[in-house]
């Protein structure tokens, strides 16, 4: 999934490990679009990777604004944001520690 946030030209790609920090997921991926359009791509691409991959159960949701997406893949959540949503919540400091 790394690879196709790199080929999609997705900035500032993190990944954190959650696994010892909640039961919501194993791995979080935040990563930023530099507009809405570029946002619903970089999602809509993590999602067609995911079904392809074999993965089902995807929830997916803010895709239509662009702003902020999240897809939950069960065991990876991915946000896909746009530049100042992202600084604004800040979720890999609130992660990462």
């Amino acid at each position: 999934m790394l690879a196709r946030l790199d080929d999609m030209k997705a900035e500032n790609s993190v990944t954190i490990d959650m696994s010892d920090k909640s039961s919501i997921g194993d791995y979080m991926v935040v990563t930023t679009g530099r507009s809405n359009v570029h946002v619903g791509a970089i999602a809509d691409s993590v999602v067609r990777a995911l079904k392809t991959a074999g993965k089902s159960g995807l929830h997916v949701e803010g895709l239509r604004q662009g702003d902020w997406v999240l897809i939950d893949a069960g065991d990876v959540i991915v946000h896909v944001f746009r530049p100042e949503v992202r600084e604004f919540y800040s979720l890999e400091k609130m992660w990462s520690v």
